[in-house]
């Protein structure tokens, strides 16, 4: 996925002449083409966070789009009040891509595990948040960001993961796609749990229950037109993130609903981090299963819900 993206970059460069890419703490891995085509729209900048998202905002208020990548971790937490006033006050074009959202770095501890950075930029007015599920929706998503108003936060997966999203499912930043129809429970995702939560329906269907899968790749703004449709049609709505519980995807969906005339209509469950450091070395996919971020679980919550 973060290939898919940095390859992009590329393409929008030589698209539109106010693309300028900055890195902070990476390789050029990726960005060859980028470095060697467009020198002077190309900048690694080290170990500075702080200073490479005022350095965005300043290119951005003088007519340019920059597009920073580096961990996600470092890009909402360590440079929280430069995103906030330097970006979001102004309203800015620039885009934050953060590699290793939730537990990726799993290897690394919890220094480097991004399981808040969707409630840390949810608090931010004017931030735009985006969770593709895969390399082909990354795809569809980079073009979308040339004409888009305003700051946006992209959350990049580890890579390599399998590909659920269609071509044919139209992708529009701030729309949800329904990946699958069912009449017991509805699954709400985002980024890779909308894998798991793919997995999940079709091992319920096995037993007899018709699961949906609502996929949320934008957090923010919310598509609470389809949330209210889809859970309408379902006695159970089941919230899944690799994010903790407070401020994320859940927090989101559980403010729609509970606003909504549907309050009380159906069974609600939210799966995610609990309000913990998860301190656990592994492999995120370790680290997801133990906190029931895994098919298994999802089935059986699911069963629970509608029983």
């Amino acid at each position: 996925m973060r290939r898919t993206c940095l390859l992009s970059l590329y393409d929008l460069a030589r698209t539109d002449q106010r693309v300028v890419f900055i890195g902070s703490d990476i390789t050029k891995r990726d960005l060859e083409q980028l470095a060697a085509d467009f020198p002077d729209r190309f900048f690694l900048e080290g170990i500075y966070e702080a200073h490479i998202v005022g350095m965005a905002a300043g290119m951005a208020l003088s007519g340019k789009m920059p597009y920073i990548n580096t961990i996600a971790t470092f890009l909402t937490r360590r440079c929280y009040e430069q995103v906030l006033l330097d970006v979001g006050l102004h309203n800015l074009a620039v885009r934050l891509i953060g590699s290793g959202g939730g537990v990726v770095y799993a290897p690394l501890g919890p220094t480097h595990l991004a399981n808040e950075d969707i409630a840390i930029m949810r608090a931010i007015p004017n931030m735009t948040i985006v969770a593709p599920c895969d390399r082909d929706e990354m795809a569809r998503l980079m073009p979308q960001t040339l004409e888009w108003p305003g700051p946006i936060y992209i959350r990049l997966a580890k890579g390599g993961d399998a590909i659920v999203s269609r071509a044919e499912k139209p992708f529009r930043i701030g729309k949800a796609i329904l990946l699958r129809e069912g009449a017991d429970v509805l699954f709400v995702t985002t980024g890779i749990t909308t894998q798991v939560a793919l997995t999940a329906a079709e091992q319920l269907a096995k037993q007899g229950c018709s699961a949906a899968v609502l996929h949320m790749h934008t957090v923010k703004p919310l598509d609470s037109a389809a949330l209210l449709e889809n859970a309408a049609k379902v006695r159970a709505v089941i919230t899944v993130e690799e994010h903790t519980l407070i401020g994320g995807l859940g927090s989101a969906v559980a403010e729609v609903l509970l606003e909504s005339s549907l309050a009380g209509s159906f069974r609600f469950k939210r799966l995610g981090f609990p309000d913990v450091f998860t301190e656990e070395l592994g492999s995120q996919n370790d680290i997801m299963k133990k906190y029931g971020l895994d098919s298994e679980n999802l089935v059986k919550t699911a069963q629970a819900l509608i029983r």
